[in-house]
This record gives structure tokens, C-alpha cells and sequence, in this order.
């Protein structure tokens, strides 16, 4: 129990009122003992009519799982059995640093009150709820009671599988998705020939197979299916460069988002898909595989991944990959660079890697660094900010151009746009037959 601002700024007003005895006759004392009697009488008034502590009633319902990315509720009730006097209580949850924190909540507790926190995770690993915080007054507003309950529940914090729920309804009717999902014939698209047909107003001409058109003396155009069973490899570096946050995530989870839901996309599409880490010294390794189960397997993998801190060996890291690839694949490289200078050891290794597969380069831009090269300057110390950040943004697209020369395919998108650029850059990859 504590005393309210009310109730402080009452006695306060006591301390002038003491000192009248001392100016216009100590006969005043009885004023000053008699308004503070009453301040006294008042509190005790108001907690004998306070909702006692025994009887608020506090049920937390913690959410066993959060994902990456997206924020839960979690759920409190509060009640005061066989009270009919309505009391207003609020609710603050303590949550581990790994958690957002989430604003108090105010319940009006009369029978039974809920409420809702939204917990939100800035990594992956275990949160913990560890307790919730009450707070409310008496009916007269002079003293404030609180308490605290023990929740500690810890909750496991994982990828973002909903992003990939949600990228499974989008893509299901289109017609890229379904290349190589099953037997889908389309004119002129993919490697395998699969039959004739005739032609019909509005096919494309250069379909047209002109040599079976005249020996059946009707036109006649060729149809193709695309080709399945690629290998896709999901390679991310986990070096510290990955651990920096953009939009409260740090890169290395918008990476595992967007990769879960390339590979959901990827095995739906009849390719095998394997899973490779690595920072300063090669990390997980999963050799590619089709079907629901390697799903299940990357998924495992990459709620595993530690964020690094040491300096990302490229060297070492690809070389590894490079070693442990039978067969010409697709390998999908998250990474992230700094400047040209950073960027020279990851370029001649990604060069050396992109002789043998087909690679696709995936990094994510930073929103705030443009939005600061594009500002305009109110103040010395803006211009300078200004002048660094534009310095950045060139020099990135100085890299970016020389992976362009080597033949490597790129993703460059902010984190609203990352995944859907990763998969449609994907769909187009297979579509096109640049795999093999």
C-alpha cells in the first residue's frame, strides 16, 4: 500500500497550515492536528473500503509459441468474486528483453474483467513472461495498493511459419506457381517437348512447329512442360553484418522469413531443396531433399541459427558449399555487404561459386539509409548524415552491378517487399529453365 498524489498533495497543503499557530496564535494548532486527523481518517477510510489484495482473482494466459515478426495476445483476467462496487485496475506485464515492452492496460474489474497484451518478438530463442504488476486505488483516490504475481512461463520464439501460410494462398491459383507442381503444359514455355497440338487464334506463333505443319497440312504448334527435380540450396550467412536490426528485425530473421517461404514454394513446385549456414566456419548442412519432410527439416534448422558475431568467412563458408553440391543447383545466398571495400572477398568467392550453379543473391535494403540520402538537410549535422548515407547507397549499387557482370541474378528489396520478390524472382528463374 501507497499513498496517491492526492493524498501527497494534501499533506503538502498540511506544512502552510502548521505554520499559523506560529503567526496568529497557537490556538490555530488545533486546526492543523484536526486537518491532519482527518487526512489520516480519510486514508484509512478509503483502504477499509479498497478492493482487498485476497480477493482479486488473477488468471495470465501465455501463448505457447511466438513467431518471428508478428505479435500474440495474451490473454489476462482479473476478477473480485461477490464484489458489487466496480474497481479500475491496471495491469502491466514484465516481459524479458527479448520481448517488445507492452503498454499498461486498465480493467474495470466488476465479477470479472479481461484484458489483452500484445507480445511482440525482436528475436528468436525463449521470451519469458516473468510476472504481472496490479495497481489500483480506493474509492477515494488517497491510497494505492499493488501486487505482484509470478507468471515466468517461458515461450519459444520461432520463424514466421504464417508468412508462410499466407504465400500459399496467394500463389495457389496463379500459373507460375503451378510449373512443376504436376504435368502443366503450356506453349512455348519450359524444356521438355511434350506433344502437338493444333493452333488456335491467340497461342503464340512462335510456337509454331512449321515442319509437322505441312506434313499434316494443318498448323500445328509444339507444347512443353517445364522441367522438375532442380536443386534449390537456402544458403545464409550468419555473421554479424546479419545480426544488425532493420525495422525492429534483425536481418538474419527477415532472411529465415523470406527463406521458409521460398521453400515452401519450391518444394510445392516439385524441386529439392537443402539448407546451408555459415559465418566465420561453416555451420548446418542439409543435403537436398523433396517432399513435405524437408519442409519440417529447414524449418528446425533455421529456428537453430545462432546470431553470429564474428566476421563472415566467405571464403571457407563457400568453398564448403561448393564441395558438398554433386550436381549443378540453384543457390540461394542471403547475405549483406557494407561497401565496395567489404564487398571485394565476397565477389570473387560468389564469382568462383556462380562458375558451377546458378546463384541468386539476396540482400536486404535498408529503408531508414535512403530515406536519409534523401532527405533534405535542416542542419549541418544533417548534410553530413546525408552525404554518408548517398555514399553507401552508391557504393552498393557499385556492387551490386559487378555481380550483374557475373551472371548472377539479384533480390534487392526492402523488408515489405523481400519475400514476394524472392519467391516471384524464383518462379521466374524455373519458368525461364536458368537452372540447368
Amino acid at each position: 500500500m501507497a499513498p496517491t498524489r492526492r493524498a501527497l498533495v494534501l499533506a503538502a497543503g498540511l506544512v502552510p497550515v502548521g505554520a499559523l499557530p506560529a503567526f496568529f496564535g497557537g490556538a490555530l494548532w488545533t486546526v492543523w492536528a484536526g486537518a491532519g486527523l482527518a487526512l489520516l481518517l480519510g486514508g484509512a477510510l478509503d483502504r477499509a473500503l479498497a478492493l482487498p489484495p485476497r480477493r482479486l482473482r488473477a488468471a495470465v494466459t501465455v501463448p505457447d509459441a511466438l513467431f518471428i515478426g508478428e505479435s500474440d495476445p495474451c490473454a489476462v483476467e482479473l476478477g473480485a468474486p461477490g464484489r458489487r462496487r466496480p474497481t479500475t485496475v491496471e495491469a502491466l506485464l514484465d516481459l524479458s528483453p527479448d520481448l517488445s515492452p507492452a503498454p499498461a492496460r486498465t480493467v474495470e474489474v466488476r465479477g470479472v474483467g479481461r484484458t489483452e497484451f500484445r507480445l511482440e518478438p525482436r528475436r528468436r530463442g525463449t521470451a519469458r513472461v516473468g510476472a504481472l504488476w496490479l495497481r489500483w486505488r480506493g474509492p477515494l483516490g488517497l491510497v494505492e495498493l499493488r501486487r505482484r504475481d509470478a507468471v515466468d512461463r517461458p515461450v519459444s520464439v520461432l520463424p514466421n511459419v504464417r508468412a508462410v501460410r499466407r504465400t500459399a494462398l496467394r500463389f495457389r491459383s496463379e500459373r507460375e506457381f503451378r510449373l512443376g507442381l504436376k504435368v502443366e503444359r503450356y506453349l512455348g514455355d519450359g524444356s521438355e517437348f511434350d506433344a502437338l497440338h493444333e493452333y488456335a487464334p491467340g497461342w503464340d506463333p512462335r510456337a509454331l512447329d512449321w515442319k509437322a505443319s505441312a506434313r499434316h497440312r494443318k498448323l500445328l504448334v509444339q507444347e512443353f512442360r517445364a522441367e522438375r527435380n532442380h536443386q534449390v540450396v537456402v544458403a545464409i550467412d550468419t555473421g554479424h553484418r546479419m545480426s544488425e536490426p532493420i525495422e525492429g528485425l534483425p536481418r538474419l530473421d527477415h532472411a529465415v522469413n523470406a527463406a521458409l517461404q521460398l521453400v515452401w514454394c519450391t518444394l510445392k513446385s516439385g524441386d529439392r531443396v537443402g539448407f546451408y549456414a555459415f559465418d566465420a566456419r561453416p555451420g548446418a548442412w542439409l543435403p537436398p531433399e523433396a517432399g513435405v519432410r524437408a519442409f519440417g527439416r529447414v524449418q528446425r534448422a533455421t529456428a537453430a541459427l545462432a546470431y553470429g558475431t564474428a566476421e563472415t568467412n566467405f571464403t571457407l563458408g563457400l568453398l564448403e558449399l561448393t564441395r558438398s553440391l554433386r550436381r549443378r543447383a540453384l543457390v540461394v545466398l542471403f547475405t549483406d555487404f557494407v561497401d565496395v571495400a567489404a564487398a571485394d572477398l565476397m565477389l570473387e568467392n560468389v564469382g568462383r561459386l556462380a562458375r558451377r550453379h546458378r546463384v541468386l543473391f539476396v540482400t536486404l535494403r535498408d529503408p531508414e539509409l535512403a530515406a536519409l540520402a534523401g532527405a533534405e538537410p535542416r542542419s549541418l549535422l544533417d548534410l553530413h548524415r546525408a552525404v554518408v548515407a548517398a555514399d553507401l547507397e552508391r557504393e552498393r549499387e557499385v556492387v551490386l552491378a559487378r555481380l550483374r557482370r557475373l551472371g548472377i541474378s539479384i533480390v534487392d528489396a526492402a523488408p515489405a517487399a523481400f519475400a514476394p520478390r524472392l519467391v516471384q524472382r524464383y518462379l521466374e528463374i524455373k519458368r525461364r529453365e536458368l537452372v540447368g
